[in-house]
This record gives structure tokens, C-alpha cells and sequence, in this order.
């Protein structure tokens, strides 16, 4: 192979120098054997750090070569390097049909009051449904009639939105928050046990609209009205 001249190699070493400055693509593969370090083009090492160079330029041509090309490197190094738009690549993308969202916090809030009524939001926090907790359902024993709340009825908290009757007393049921009354569960009204049956779930008495979700807040969360009924 001939030896290069000496403006040739300056216009590739510019060429390699301008790319090498511009920041390499997380997806472009450098080239295999292209080695350049423009920092170092006055250091006798030089001759050692490119070792595709080495095939067709002399060694002792090296000096010219660094002092032909330094005008144009200072011009290069003065710039301001510009990074290469790249496209993303595949193995940072979101695998298909991943979900980056996360459930609402309101959803399926439950919370508790000292007298023993319970408060369960629906998904979106609009609404909720009453009823009495299972210690309550407990106590009053074989339950024979319950009181429902007649629908549109406007409650504040600690308000009345129904009673449970049972063999053994008869008690109101509190709201815990303010709402209106959207509906009763007109399942207690043929089967009344369905309290004792299952007092958190089928056996709710009251769905509200919520008038302020904060409300909730000052209620007691599971593990806190557990304490208050093992005190």
C-alpha cells in the first residue's frame, strides 16, 4: 500500500476527529479497528493508539501529520459538540401491553368508626356503601329487622341512615361521613340475617354519594379500630 499524503490524511483524520466529538449512538457499533485519541497528537505514544494508521502512515511521518492537522483540530475542539439524535433502542422499550399507571388510592378505601360501622368507597370515590362490622353484627346477635334509609335523604356525619333490630336490643346506625342517600339494601328487608350472615359484604344497609372524600381521613383504618374493640 502507498504511502498517503499528507493532505489526505488530514481531511480522514479531521473526518474521524469531527465524529469522534460528536458522541457515538447507543445503537451505532464503533468500527473495529479505528482507534483515535485527538487529545493525545503530540504525545510520542501517537503512533501507538491508532492501529489502522499504523498499515499507511510511517512512523516517522507522524510528527508532520499532527502539526498539518492541529489548525484544523483547534477549530473542531472550539465547537460545541451537537449529540446525535438516535432512536431509542428496542431493549429499553416498554414490552407491549405493559400498564404504566397505577391504581387510584380511593379505590376500595375502607375505613371504620368507633360506634362500630364501617364505610367503603366505590372506584372512583363518588360513592360508598354502610354498614355494621362484624364485632357489631356479633353482639347484637340473631338480627330480625332493619330500618332502611329512604332514598334521596340528605345525611351529615353521625346521622341516622337506618336501624338493626335483634333478639336481643335495637340500634341505630350512624353515617360516617356526610352524602345522600342513593339507595338501601332492599335485601334486608326478606332476609334480615344477612347481617349476621355476612355484615361487611351482602349485609351492607346504606349507599351514599360522598359529599367530602377528605372526610374519611379522621376515620379509623382496619388495624386501628381492631385495637379499639381488643382494648
Amino acid at each position: 500500500m502507498r504511502p498517503a499524503k499528507s493532505d489526505e490524511v488530514s481531511a480522514l483524520l479531521i473526518g474521524v476527529l469531527a465524529k469522534s466529538l460528536s458522541g457515538p449512538c447507543v445503537n451505532e457499533t464503533p468500527p473495529e479497528k479505528v482507534i483515535v485519541f485527538p487529545f493525545y497528537l503530540n504525545s510520542p505514544l501517537f503512533p501507538f493508539l491508532s492501529h489502522t494508521f499504523n498499515s499507511f502512515i510511517p512512523h516517522s511521518k507522524m510528527s508532520s501529520v499532527a502539526r498539518a492537522i492541529r489548525p484544523f483540530a483547534s477549530r473542531v475542539l472550539a465547537q460545541k459538540p451537537i449529540a446525535p439524535i438516535c432512536q431509542a433502542s428496542p431493549a429499553f422499550r416498554f414490552p407491549r401491553g405493559t400498564r404504566t399507571f397505577s391504581q387510584s388510592p380511593l379505590s376500595q378505601l375502607k375505613k371504620y368508626t368507633e360506634s362500630h360501622e364501617w364505610i367503603e368507597l366505590a372506584d372512583g370515590g363518588k360513592t360508598a356503601k354502610i354498614g355494621i362490622t362484624d364485632y357489631a353484627a356479633h353482639s347484637l346477635g340473631d338480627v330480625v329487622y332493619v330500618e332502611l334509609p329512604e332514598e334521596g335523604l340528605d345525611v351529615s356525619a353521625g346521622e341516622p341512615v337506618g336501624a338493626v333490630e335483634s333478639v336481643k336490643s335495637a340500634s341505630d346506625v350512624l353515617s360516617p361521613v356526610a352524602g345522600k342517600v342513593i339507595a338501601g339494601n332492599s335485601i334486608l328487608e326478606d332476609k334480615a340475617k344477612t347481617i349476621n350472615e355476612s355484615p361487611e359484604g351482602e349485609g351492607w344497609i346504606a349507599e351514599i354519594e360522598v359529599a367530602d372524600v377528605a372526610e374519611l381521613d379522621a376515620l379509623l383504618d382496619e388495624a386501628a379500630y381492631k385495637q379499639t374493640i381488643d382494648a
